[in-house]
């Protein structure tokens, strides 16, 4: 079983270096018909085609010439255009043309052998962390955590911090110099056009990593976490929701062309609900249109605070959505990094409500800016606090260091100190749920295990000692706590608040954990 593990490991290996030095290999050569294709209008292309005719047809060597040659001439065009105050005339889809015309224009093996490249790079990689995975944890079930305090990627080590390094590069890549990383891109186009019918953007090769992520060290997590039904459901589920909903049903609505969104995800989390372009989409759609709108005011207005009544914010964090999934599995090795000082959460409470006040506002004037034909909210332009939102918020904040600093700041950065759909599932969880961690503190040794590992920087081992029940906002329901307890003293609960014990509560409890009942 180790050999085979070694050889996934190697074979990671091998995809992850292809995978990097398909970046390097190529040559790149705009032609008039690429600009004619990518082009957002007949009068763009035009003035495109005019504007760059040096480039056209001249062959690149680099990269980094080739897109300087024409991020140069096209902001020279919009810097004429700007001071002339020519507003109709600015080029905004800028960084966009950039990324399709280098994909577009590559030329070398990864154009010419596209099928071969795919599979040495993207195949070899998921086929080494599939084997690696799968035959990890092996022995009797029950979690192993040794040495994760003297180990040089999961306790901030050097392969940590390189690791943290190029997560937070590629998202700097991703969301502001895509055409960087075009060729990666290139390789997944007939898996896109399988899917939509469309070329890949740069968001479909996110989705296809984020997807792919998820479920490889999905079967990571399952492994370490076998012995514990709760936890091998709840894995399933998010793996299943970021596959289905996040990933391929989205394509297969822009193939019907009907709104290709994800329909699990909420509002504030999904702070473009109501932009003028996806209520312009949504209306232009009819009945299926007007359902999308409904399904997702509706699941904001009275699915969240209804279901969180039940069965609290786990629902979402950590059996639905995408980010909570992605932190469960791939950042799983890393939720001990968590800050559990008091400061640490007093800061959580001031970021997370913050951005939760900033989602309402943006959402309050764009909405105003859309009833009115008035674009300024409060002496505001409100396409500018759109583009505050975006970059700080959607761009930094969720992704940069969301995702970026894991080897950091612990697996759930993001989901704790600014996620705004957390803020507003924890507000009901906290006032208004019969979710809770109930505790036997008579039984309760102070190992310090459920502290330890709780990704939201919550003293588990306070309250347990105390006996006290858990009901805390931050709260996402993993039931790690009660999964590394050794004596069984932390329950997840549903019920009536009579006992810890009833007919109502789904879930029952053993010295293996928290089960699902049989009997429903």
């Amino acid at each position: 079983m180790k050999i085979i593990q070694r050889i996934g490991l190697f074979l990671f290996a091998i995809g992850f270096i292809a995978f990097i030095g398909s970046l390097f290999i190529s040559s790149y050569t705009l032609t008039q018909e690429t600009i004619i294709n990518n082009a957002q209008s007949k009068a763009q292309a035009t003035i495109l085609t005019e504007v760059l005719a040096e480039v056209v047809n001249h062959n690149y060597t680099s990269k980094w010439a080739f897109v300087s040659a024409i991020n140069n001439e096209i902001e020279t065009l919009n810097t004429a255009y700007r001071e002339n105050q020519e507003w109709d005339k600015v080029i905004y889809n800028q960084k966009e043309l950039l990324f399709y015309f280098t994909k577009n224009s590559t030329v070398g093996p990864i154009k010419s052998k596209g099928t071969l490249w795919f599979l040495l790079t993207f195949g070899v990689g998921i086929l080494g962390a599939v084997l690696t995975n799968l035959f990890s944890y092996i022995g009797h079930a029950g979690i192993k955590n040794n040495g994760i305090f003297f180990s040089k990627w999961k306790s901030r080590g050097w392969i940590g911090m390189i690791l943290g390094g190029f997560l937070i590069l590629f998202y700097i890549l991703l969301y502001w110099f895509p055409m960087y990383i075009a060729e990666w891109a290139l390789m997944l186009d007939p898996l896109s056009k399988s899917l939509s019918g469309n070329p890949a953007s740069q968001w479909f090769l996110y989705g296809f990593l984020y997807t792919v992520a998820i479920i490889t060290m999905g079967i990571r997590f399952i492994k370490k976490y076998r012995h514990n039904k709760y936890q091998v459901v709840r894995t399933i589920s998010v793996m299943f929701f970021q596959t289905s909903f996040a990933f391929i049903i989205p394509d297969i609505l822009a193939r019907l062309n009907l709104p290709a969104y994800d329909l699990k995800n909420i509002f504030p989390l999904d702070y473009t609900l109501f932009f003028e372009w996806r209520l312009d989409e949504y209306l232009a759609n009819g009945f299926i249109g007007y359902f999308m709108l409904f399904w997702s005011i509706s699941l904001f207005l009275i699915g969240v605070p209804l279901i969180t009544y039940f069965y609290g914010k786990r629902w979402y964090c950590s059996w639905v959505c995408g980010c909570g999934g992605l932190a469960e599995t791939a950042g799983d090795e890393f939720r001990h990094l968590s800050d559990k000082s008091l400061k640490a959460w007093r800061l959580e409470r001031f970021t997370i409500h913050t951005v939760l006040v900033f989602a309402i506002f943006m959402t309050v004037a764009v909405i105003y800016a859309y009833i009115t034909g008035d674009n300024h909210f409060l002496g505001m332009d409100t396409y500018k606090i759109r583009e505050w939102y975006g970059f700080a918020i959607g761009s930094v904040f969720a992704g940069v260091v969301g995702t970026g600093f894991y080897p950091i700041l612990g697996n759930r950065a993001w989901c704790r100190f600014g996620c705004p759909l957390a803020a507003y599932l924890g507000l009901v969880q906290r006032f208004k749920s019969r979710f809770r961690i109930t505790t036997n503190g008579g039984q309760c040794i102070s190992c310090g295990n459920c502290s330890t590992y709780c990704e939201m920087g919550i003293d588990v081992k306070w309250y347990a000692q105390r006996g006290q029940n858990i009901v805390r906002s931050s709260c996402v329901g993993c039931g790690i706590c009660s999964a590394v307890c050794p004596r069984g003293v932390l329950k997840l609960e549903n019920g009536a608040e009579e006992g810890r014990f009833n007919d109502e509560s789904i879930f029952t409890f053993g010295n293996d954990g928290v089960r699902l009942r049989d009997d429903l």
